[in-house]
């Protein structure tokens, strides 16, 4: 099999080089590296990458560039996987970026830190997952909303939409809460059904159920 191919951006170098070396040794191919939202979008015109990984904050202001360009490169190539990495939970961007659909994550940085963690949840983004870092679902999780769309789901449905936001497949669910696949995909269609998501011949139910999973916070 080819080497997935990326592009790092990240205006920090000595971070941005340490993910291009980790991703390389991991059997990625690294086919570039940006400082700045111009710079990386010239990069994936240029390179077409399977993959982007981006800093949410770069130069000039330091605010959301690496968002607004992660955005930029979803509406011209929708098949480029994204990866935006943040040094803090940021609840609205986080959500903003999962509604642009599969292969999406967004991650802390310090969840590099777990190199096969992180590794493996590349891949998963790259395959088309949407993944959502542990400590944005935890947070979300504690939170409470005085119209709660969610109070329709039991104790049980609420642990598999928050796995689900987590990117894990019905497999992977079943692994963590010592269940059947099978008896997960009953949780997942009585979820969607409660939710009031109708069947429409794709996945996208299940993002939109993480979505308003997200939106609940």
């Amino acid at each position: 099999m080819c080497a997935l191919r990326v592009v790092v951006a990240d205006d920090d170098v000595l971070l941005r080089e340490g993910l291009a070396s980790l991703l390389d040794r991991s059997g990625f191919e690294v086919v570039g590296q940006a400082a700045d939202g111009d710079a990386l979008l010239e990069l994936v015109r240029t390179q077409r990458p399977d993959l982007a990984l981006v800093d949410i904050r770069m130069p000039p202001t330091n605010t959301t560039e690496g968002l607004d360009t992660a955005r930029v490169i979803r509406e011209e190539f929708p098949d480029i996987g994204i990866v935006v990495l943040s040094a803090h939970v940021e609840v609205d961007h986080a959500m903003e970026l999962l509604a642009g659909g599969q292969a999406i994550g967004y991650l802390l940085k310090t969840r590099v830190t777990d190199v096969a963690d992180f590794v493996d949840t590349v891949q998963r983004i790259a395959g088309g997952a949407s993944v959502v870092d542990p400590a944005l679902v935890a947070e979300l999780v504690s939170a409470r909303k005085r119209d709660d769309p969610l109070a329709v789901l039991s104790t049980r449905e609420r642990e598999v939409l928050t796995l689900m936001a987590e990117g894990l497949s019905n497999a992977g669910i079943g692994r963590r809460l010592w269940v059947t696949e099978g008896t997960v995909e009953k949780h997942v269609r009585s979820i969607l059904t409660k939710l009031n998501l109708p069947e429409t011949g794709d996945d996208h139910r299940r993002v939109r159920a993480v979505i308003m999973f997200l939106e609940a916070r």
